[in-house]
């Protein structure tokens, strides 16, 4: 009876340990790595987006495609650099996308109320035509409004109506895509998403720099009368340099939020910081001499090197300035 009893023993505690055991297996292979894309990946992708009704072209990466369209001058059509997770793509493009690799394709259908929104009637409203431009009073003509953006529909005296719905409102999206690499570089890392945000290729390069940085360190809180202690050390900080040039200078959506494009660059890039710089080579024409002539009132041009009057005098002639001129307007 008893040898019964502790096989009976045997037995539960060994079914115990199995069933203790399995847990911990299921619990290892929750923790393996996901494979394929996953969030936080940069890929390069080609891509040409349309309206399923219509067929009406939204945007597109292939050259051919925006040639056939008529739209090939409004802008730079080439495969595009994104962040997966980062809000570059539809979500449904992306979920589609996670888990697949390098060379993968598919096409997506965008639901209206993921893509622009569904039709809003109310959003169709009733103006007063003094707040549009004269040159702007026709059906079609796209007007800002109190910030809003619309399309002039119907205009009749002193009214207009005003769609203000983004013009693709209540259309599905059918979406080509092909994955063509995973990008590991920083530096094309950053290239590409300086050329999303700016749709433009900028030169830059990457160096590591030593930078003195200044913190205050707190004294320690056993030493009433010690004092916070000013201190600096020298760093070494990832500096991408970024070329300016009259483009960029110019470009709206950098003079208008330079900051957030470069803090997101830094976050998803690992670079800790960005320096833009202006390249001055002499070549600037009336700029050029001006700057050659100012380096000869200082006393001689950089590097000590003296500039006689001929060099001067060239120097004018080159930029079409009179010197007499001059003398007369300081006098």
């Amino acid at each position: 009876m008893s040898e019964e009893s502790d096989e009976d023993v045997e037995e539960t505690e060994a079914e115990t340990e199995e069933e203790v055991a399995e847990p911990e297996a299921e619990s290892e292979a929750d923790e393996e790595e996901p494979e394929g894309l996953q969030d936080g990946d940069f890929v390069r992708i080609d891509y040409t987006a349309r309206t399923v009704e219509g067929d009406q072209l939204v945007d597109t990466t292939d050259p051919e495609v925006a040639e056939e369209e008529g739209v090939a001058d409004q802008g730079t059509f080439e495969p595009r650099v994104i962040v997966l997770g980062a809000g570059h793509l539809f979500e449904s493009v992306e979920d589609d996308i996670i888990g697949g690799e390098a060379g993968d394709s598919g096409t997506v259908t965008i639901p209206a109320e993921e893509a622009f929104g569904e039709y809003d009637e109310e959003r169709v409203r009733t103006v007063s035509a003094d707040k549009i431009d004269e040159d702007d009073r026709y059906p079609g003509a796209r007007v800002q409004i109190d910030g809003e953006q619309g399309v002039l529909e119907t205009i009749v005296g002193g009214r207009a109506r005003v769609d203000f719905n983004h013009p693709l409102a209540g259309e599905e999206i059918e979406y080509d895509y092909e994955i063509l690499e995973e990008v590991t570089d920083q530096l094309e890392r950053a290239q590409g998403l300086f050329g999303m945000f700016l749709d433009m290729e900028l030169e830059m390069h990457l160096e590591t720099d030593e930078v003195e940085e200044t913190h205050v360190e707190e004294p320690d809180e056993d030493d009433e009368d010690a004092e916070p202690e000013t201190v600096t050390e020298t760093v070494e900080k990832l500096t991408l340099y970024v070329e300016s040039n009259p483009q960029l200078s110019m470009n709206q959506q950098w003079m208008m939020q330079k900051t957030q494009i470069a803090q997101e660059i830094i976050e998803k890039t690992g670079i800790d910081r960005i320096i833009v710089q202006d390249i001055l080579d002499g070549s600037g024409g009336m700029m050029g001499g001006m700057g050659g002539m100012m380096g000869g009132m200082g006393g001689g041009a950089p590097g000590g090197e003296d500039v006689d009057e001929a060099d001067i005098e060239a120097a004018l002639e080159e930029a079409d300035i009179d010197a007499d001129e001059i003398a007369e307007e300081i006098e």
